[in-house]
């Protein structure tokens, strides 16, 4: 359990309770989002305002109740301490942006990853993020280098928020929102992405056949997934092997790495590999807007 949270409900919780609960919550702006379990929901008010007191920058807090599901990947919450809505402005590795912590799907827990990836961008390329949400990555990336994104996804509110958050950054043009299903988008971008993101780790294995369509040969794919493993070392050495079983080309890893864990022997891994050749190409039409 995180020292703060232990500070902030050292007084409120005895240690059977304390135990009980997830040991961790998400700070997004002036948002707190925390999971607490059905024994103690009843004391879900007094959990919130014991973490306002300790977290000045916080002025509300959200109890999850239900998962995060759904083709907009977005999750319930419940307002239980503070005043106001579920937008907030959030900071990352030097941007700026307009998140809604029920409406898109967002966590703050991959602004390492996001980094990682904005590193490994060159000046020129076109870009595929499949999975954009409010622009997180995709704004990230057009900010480190001179490149182009395009920001497809399903949920309209996150092709909203990503305009705002690309003109926010300075952005505009750069970084293209496309609302849309991926499995449609990609096709219609057959061999134009010089990289292609694939940020949705549960369902990631559906849509790698159109990620490989849009990715041009010498182009990179960033896969993402959930493995499980005994051991947190041994998850980037299976995600690899699951992703050579999976892909639909012949490709060379280039990295893999273990993102973070999402549960008990439960991971999200990244694989960073090369085309080196692809099905024959599939045409291209232009892309929709």
């Amino acid at each position: 359990m995180t020292r703060l949270l232990r500070r902030a409900l050292a007084n409120k919780l005895s240690r059977s309770e304390m135990e009980s609960l997830v040991s961790a919550f998400d700070q997004v702006g002036e948002i707190i989002v925390i999971r607490i379990p059905e024994s103690l929901y009843p004391r879900r008010v007094e959990i919130g305002e014991a973490l306002l007191e300790n977290i000045k920058v916080a002025n509300r807090v959200f109890c999850q109740v239900s998962e995060v599901e759904g083709d907009y990947r977005t999750r319930g919450l419940e307002l239980v301490a503070g005043e106001g809505g579920t937008r907030t402005e959030y900071r990352e590795n030097g941007c700026r942006f307009v998140v809604d912590v029920e409406k898109v799907f967002f966590t703050p827990r991959l602004s390492t990853e996001r980094a990682r990836v904005a590193g490994l961008v060159r000046p020129g390329e076109t870009v595929l993020n499949m999975f954009g949400g409010a622009g997180m990555f995709s704004i990230q990336m057009a900010k480190n280098t001179a490149c182009t994104v395009y920001n497809v996804d399903i949920n309209p509110e996150a092709t909203a928020l990503c305009e705002r958050n690309a003109a926010m950054n300075r952005m505009a043009g750069k970084v293209v929102p496309v609302t849309g299903d991926a499995s449609e988008i990609a096709p219609e971008m057959a061999d134009m992405s010089d990289r292609t993101l694939m940020p949705l780790p549960e369902s990631s294995d559906e849509f790698l056949a159109d990620a490989v369509r849009a990715t041009r040969r010498g182009g990179v794919i960033h896969y993402y997934t959930h493995v499980h493993a005994d051991r947190k070392q041994d998850a980037a050495r299976l995600s690899e092997g699951h992703f050579m079983d999976a892909v639909p080309a012949e490709c060379r890893i280039t990295n893999s790495r273990m993102v973070r864990a999402v549960g008990p022997r439960y991971y999200q891994t990244a694989v960073d590999a090369i085309i080196t050749a692809k099905p024959p190409d599939i045409g291209k039409t232009a892309i929709r807007r």
